[in-house]
């Protein structure tokens, strides 16, 4: 069997970003795959680790995507993985300059976005500290940035993108961490609600939010008529 002919699977979690990431982009791409959810508990989080994913990443990170004898972990990198092996729907841009400004949309939702929004994870009864309070004005700043770079666009890099997908996804949490939009950047809201009613979005944000309803865990907005029941903030 070749490589391309054998099944693929992608290890994520239920609250995993970087695994949802990964499922969007797959889907976004028709690919056929097993989707395998490795434990998770809000108190032990992802403990025990999934032997696979052990084996794989050196990290003992979701996600993990495993095709025949490729084994990697990363999301971009499965981003990347995923863009070669079903070229089309392209999800990067064409074009070198129109690709790189996608890239770097992707690397700062990552790296430069998601970093403060960590931090406010751990400061969900302590909103007025002053750590939460720096957070919270690096998400808005990055958000104005954001406006900015969409303009009159309908996605963030031109053409739908691995960029789009980053970042919506990051965003997700940000406004679940008491860091969302407001009405200082409207397009970008009318952007987000294009990105949650796309087919593969809803795919894999729905059974997250329900995920997140069943251990009573209020939803943004935004999310909230993925899970009809739910109490949206």
């Amino acid at each position: 069997m070749t490589s391309d002919a054998a099944p693929i699977r992608l290890f994520s979690g239920p609250l995993s970003m970087f695994g949802a990431k990964a499922q969007i982009a797959a889907h976004e791409k028709g690919l056929v795959f097993e989707l395998i959810m490795v434990p998770f508990e809000m108190k032990r989080l992802y403990e025990p680790k999934h032997p696979e994913v052990v084996r794989v990443n050196p990290k003992k990170q979701v996600p993990v995507l495993v095709h025949g004898p490729v084994e990697i972990f990363d999301s971009t990198q499965i981003f990347e993985y995923l863009e070669d092996l079903r070229p089309a729907p392209a999800l990067w841009p064409a074009g070198r300059a129109a690709k790189a400004r996608a890239r770097l949309i992707e690397h700062k939702s990552d790296e430069v976005y998601f970093p403060p929004i960590i931090r406010l994870m751990s400061l969900q009864d302590a909103p007025e500290d002053p750590v939460a309070i720096t957070a919270r004005e690096i998400a808005a700043g990055f958000y104005e940035d954001m406006e900015e770079t969409l303009g009159d666009n309908e996605f963030l890099a031109g053409s739908y993108s691995f960029a789009d997908i980053a970042f919506y996804m990051a965003q997700l949490f940000g406004a679940r961490m008491g860091a969302g939009m407001t009405d200082a950047t409207p397009r970008l809201q009318q952007w987000r609600a294009r990105m949650t009613e796309r087919p593969a979005v809803r795919r894999v944000v729905g059974p997250m939010a329900a995920f997140l309803v069943s251990e009573g865990c209020p939803l943004p907005a935004f999310m909230a008529d993925l899970a009809p029941s739910a109490a949206a903030t």
